[in-house]
């Protein structure tokens, strides 16, 4: 009985060791989801936001402290545990086709033209970002950018033509796609102060657009489309651009940061995203911006 009796201790002493160590354990449901929330590495962006051009406060350095903009986009890297950013103001020797081998996303706060290797940029539009995972952001004045360079303006989507509305104007934006990453924060539709663009180049055949601005909630009126942010494909790589960002309230606006790191993990294929062109929608939004302009005109 004694020899019987110690058996069975053993043996519960036992099962409940194994019970203890599998309850210590994740579960395996959420031990999966906490991965595929995560890239197989941390990616690594390039920012660059050099000045060829009208030099923006919101990547103006002061005290050889970063600018507005490069410390927002580093600190949505740390805070996400996403990617890291190495930021440049120098792209003769950070922009090299070496260099860009360490990177997932080139990101371009620019004007003007800068002084990139006519090898390196062919090696950057015809390989590079061809790449699946790879990409290209840019934001406001990324596309104020290599006016004369075609490959340049192919690749963005859209060159800036003039700023009708200068900052600080209050917009009212509205979004045709909630479903993208990048728009998810924004809503249906939203206001905002900010200088925004108008474009020309401009082929709505090849490229996604994502929110426009609502001509019929402005003070000043004209009679065309205004694109805000858009997205397309670009071989096995992906594009992303966003007009807003001249103003620095707008790089500390959450829901802008929110927008940012969403076009990230679209990037990274993290999270999915239709960059289908839709130039139907480009058309009725040119349609009802010449129907709002002429409205606003007839009831002066």
């Amino acid at each position: 009985m004694n020899r019987l009796w110690s058996k069975s201790v053993l043996m519960a002493a036992s099962l409940s060791l194994v019970g203890l160590f599998f309850a210590a354990l994740p579960a395996v449901a959420e031990d999966s989801a906490s991965l595929k929330a995560k890239p197989d590495h941390v990616a690594r962006i390039l920012m660059v936001t050099q000045s060829a051009g009208f030099k923006h406060s919101s990547v103006t350095r002061k005290n050889n402290d970063l600018s507005t903009a490069e410390r927002t986009v580093t600190d949505l890297g740390l805070s996400s545990g996403l990617f890291k950013v190495d930021c440049t103001q120098d792209v003769t020797k950070d922009f090299t086709k070496e260099k860009l081998a360490n990177y997932d996303i080139v990101f371009f706060y620019t004007t003007g033209d800068l002084p990139i290797s006519q090898e390196t940029k062919d090696y950057f539009f015809n390989d590079w970002l061809k790449k699946k995972g790879h990409g290209f952001i840019g934001t406001h004045s990324a596309t104020d950018t290599y006016h004369n360079y075609k490959p340049y303006l192919d690749m963005i989507g859209g060159e800036f033509d003039a700023h009708p509305w200068g900052n600080p104007s209050e917009v009212t934006i509205t979004v045709h796609d909630k479903n993208f990453p990048a728009m998810k924060p924004w809503g249906d539709e939203f206001k905002i102060k900010d200088e925004i663009y108008k474009f020309k180049s401009w082929h709505p055949e090849k490229v996604h657009v994502l929110m426009s601005m609502n001509m019929a909630k402005t003070k000043h009126h004209e009679p065309y489309h205004v694109p805000i942010a858009w997205c397309k494909d670009y071989g096995q790589g992906k594009v992303f651009y966003i007009s807003l960002g001249h103003d620095e309230s707008v790089w500390a606006n959450p829901k802008y940061q929110e927008s940012l790191l969403g076009a990230i993990k679209w990037i990274l294929n993290l999270e999915p995203g239709d960059a289908t062109p839709n130039p139907d929608l480009s058309k009725a939004q040119e349609e009802k911006a010449k129907a709002d302009d002429a409205a606003a005109k007839a009831g002066k």
